[in-house]
Formats: C-alpha cells, structure tokens, sequence
C-alpha cells in the first residue's frame, strides 16, 4: 500500500464523485478549467463560486412564469456577498430565500 492510498482525494474525493455520478449528476473536473463566458463552466475567475449561468436555467426552469427581472433580481438576492456574516446567519439567509 502507498503513501497515497490514504489521501483525501482517495478516500474522500473519489468515493463522492462515484455516488454523485450514480445518481445522474454532471461530474467536472475543474483542474484544467478555462475561465470567461464560453469556458468550461462559465465562470470568469476561480473565485466565483456560484454557476450563475446554470443558477439562471435552473430558476427559468422551475418559475417559468416570471419575467426575467424578477430572475435577474433573484440571481442578485443569492449571489450577494455575504463574508462578513457569520456562516449561520448566512446560511440562514440563503435557507429563507430558497425554502
């Protein structure tokens, strides 16, 4: 056995990337990622955490009825920083918006 076989990415990483590829999720690795609007996953920098282009599919999916104001308006609510709040209150915020 290698010094590897105990890493996270063996036995952490690999084993949840398996089970979400089970259940029909879209599994990327994001190491060679390239960055801007037509890249690998939209993204413009590493920094950006939220995948606003598939957020925005994703809520014109299930609220076919809204103008794309309220879509824009509900991307902003979302995606607004939040690292000055502690993580239970921001969690919390997040929580009330998409329950």
């Amino acid at each position: 056995m290698t010094s590897h076989s105990y890493s996270e990415d063996q036995l952490v990483e690999q084993p949840a990337i398996g089970l979400f590829a089970e259940m029909g999720w879209q599994v990327i690795s994001g190491s060679n990622e390239i960055f801007g609007s037509s890249g690998t996953l939209g993204r413009e920098t590493k920094g950006d955490v939220v995948l606003v282009t598939r957020l925005r599919t994703a809520l014109c999916k299930l609220n076919p009825m809204l103008p794309a104001e309220a879509i824009e308006n509900a991307i902003d609510q979302l995606t607004r920083d939040r690292s000055t709040m502690n993580l239970e209150a921001a969690n919390r915020e997040i929580y009330k918006l998409v329950k």
